[in-house]
């Protein structure tokens, strides 16, 4: 009996990164005031704010997934997010469904550093269930951090199979 339970809790956390809701494509707008749009339309503000949050983010490279962990002791796909956005005095939602939902929709083509990066792992599903940071990009590339079930907090690309093919948005939250 203990193996099912321990097996059925194993299924949950590694299909689940605090997300229920369906993404859509449709471009939800953010709650953001026009002075704060202008603050970032300077390029070199955003660039100091998106790097100031992929540099704390990356201090938890390495430290192990932990469902609604938000420190070094563990931490889940959201919280990576988050926790580095908080570090600045930017206040998201806490869960992956509510983050794919913030920020204003971007194509692919035009992410930035620090815009989030929406994905679906579910075999057969479109359901937003995973977010990432992107740390860098040139065309045709995109690096982004993020917290995975099975190596913990660590930076991928696009580019490889896996992520590719699960990508669904990009938004941007600065």
């Amino acid at each position: 009996m203990h193996k099912i339970v321990l097996l059925i809790c194993c299924l949950f956390v590694l299909m689940s990164c605090k997300s229920k809701k369906t993404a859509t494509a449709s471009s939800h707008k953010s709650h953001k005031t026009e002075t704060e749009k202008n603050t970032y339309s300077n390029n070199s503000n955003y660039n100091e704010k998106a790097d100031a949050i992929i540099d704390y983010a990356q201090t938890f490279n390495g430290v192990r997934y932990k469902y609604g962990g938000t420190t070094k002791k563990g931490m889940d796909c959201s919280g990576l997010v988050t926790t580095a956005f908080k570090k600045e005095d930017i206040l998201l939602p806490r869960t992956t469904s509510q983050l794919a939902v913030s920020g204003d929709w971007i194509d692919l083509k035009e992410v930035q550093k620090g815009d989030l990066l929406f994905f679906a792992t579910r075999k057969n599903s479109r359901t937003v269930n995973h977010v990432g940071i992107v740390t860098n990009t040139r065309p045709g590339y995109v690096e982004f951090i993020h917290s995975t079930t099975s190596k913990g907090v660590i930076t991928s690309e696009l580019s490889e199979k896996y992520w590719y093919f699960a990508f669904v948005q990009a938004r941007r939250i600065l």
